[in-house]
């Protein structure tokens, strides 16, 4: 554990923005964390993860800890499931192609998700009709002040769509460590009426899939979808998915008959926000080195050298337009550093 002075922080965040840390501190061990949460000289720290969900507008003062710890193994297991740990730096993809390899089941509909496993309930990270709470045990955290352990389970981390209690009251106070999966090791319970999964398995002549055949249906589509972080900085959806009253969707149907829409409750409607951002004529468009990514409305990127408030700045108005034209607000998936 060594403490490194002005880090740029470019190659540690998906969208490649280049700012930089005053502090960076790497840890690989609970032991390591545990030890820098203690150390006198900081009292506040800037956790960062995978990298996947952020966007950085400016340098980062506050001490930067990289949470790098390592490891998957199986903890617990019955005759048709088993409970998997994953340590918190492991990479998502990595860690749901382990468990493709292993026969086990659940992860699949989550395969390409950037990022890494410990970040995944603050955001309770979803696709394809699956999200993280369906498979989630509980996860080990660090108090941050007190450097003391703490068990969150699934009542306890309040999951939302695309949010938990780490967005809420206990945001920047706990470090998770490490995530407890349930999984099935037989008799998989397959999701592929969500989205294009069927149809994607249909053109593969796939009548019978496997949980590999419906993870290779899944990235098939994102990768059609959606660009690759190594080749186009980007952070994958950067906003949600806005749900409105039913009354709202009856409203918007008188002009757009064929919106595209989910239905949640007896009340309320999903409408795919990518979907009212291309109607706006924003898809494809860039601005400067900031863009709309050409085959997914949804997705923000960086073509090279854009700063992190350009692209903020075309956020902004990506939702002002929206909400001029549709009356319905879009938030941001993305966190903002700003």
């Amino acid at each position: 554990m060594t403490i490194q002075h002005k880090v740029s922080l470019k190659d540690f965040n998906t969208f490649g923005i280049d700012v930089n840390a005053k502090y960076f501190i790497s840890v690989s061990t609970k032991k390591e964390l545990i030890e820098v949460l203690k150390l006198p000289e900081f009292q506040d720290y800037f956790v960062l993860g995978g990298g996947s969900n952020m966007l950085l507008t400016r340098d980062v003062e506050t001490p930067v800890l990289h949470v790098n710890l390592k490891g998957k193994e199986v903890v617990a297991a019955s005759s048709e499931t088993v409970i998997v740990e994953v340590q918190a730096g492991e990479n998502w993809h990595e860690f749901v192609l382990w468990c493709l390899e292993n026969n086990y089941g659940g992860v699949e509909n989550l395969s390409l998700i950037p990022g890494n496993v410990g970040t995944s309930p603050i955001q309770n990270i979803g696709a394809y009709g699956v999200e993280l709470k369906d498979v989630f045990s509980h996860c080990i955290a660090i108090d941050i002040k007190t450097q003391e352990e703490k068990v969150f389970t699934l009542e306890d981390c309040q999951f939302g769509y695309r949010n938990s209690i780490f967005k809420n009251e206990a945001k920047g106070n706990y470090i998770i460590t490490s995530v407890f999966f349930e999984l099935t090791s037989r008799k998989h319970s397959l999701n592929i009426s969500y989205g294009a999964i069927q149809q994607e398995l249909e053109s593969n002549n796939i009548t019978n899939p496997t949980i590999k055949d419906v993870s290779n249906a899944v990235i098939a589509i994102r990768q059609r979808k959606l660009p690759n972080p190594k080749e186009i900085g980007n952070s994958g959806s950067f906003f949600k998915n806005p749900i409105i009253l039913k009354t709202a969707f009856e409203a918007l149907q008188k002009n757009y008959p064929n919106a595209p829409h989910y239905v949640v409750s007896d009340t309320e409607i999903k409408v795919p926000a990518g979907w009212l951002i291309e109607q706006c004529g924003f898809k494809g468009k860039r601005f400067g080195d900031a863009g709309v990514h050409k085959h997914q409305a949804l997705v923000l990127v960086n073509y090279g050298n854009a700063k992190g408030s350009e692209i903020l700045a075309l956020a902004k108005k990506i939702q002002e337009t929206v909400l001029e034209k549709f009356n319905i607000a879009i938030e941001a998936e993305v966190n903002v550093i700003s």
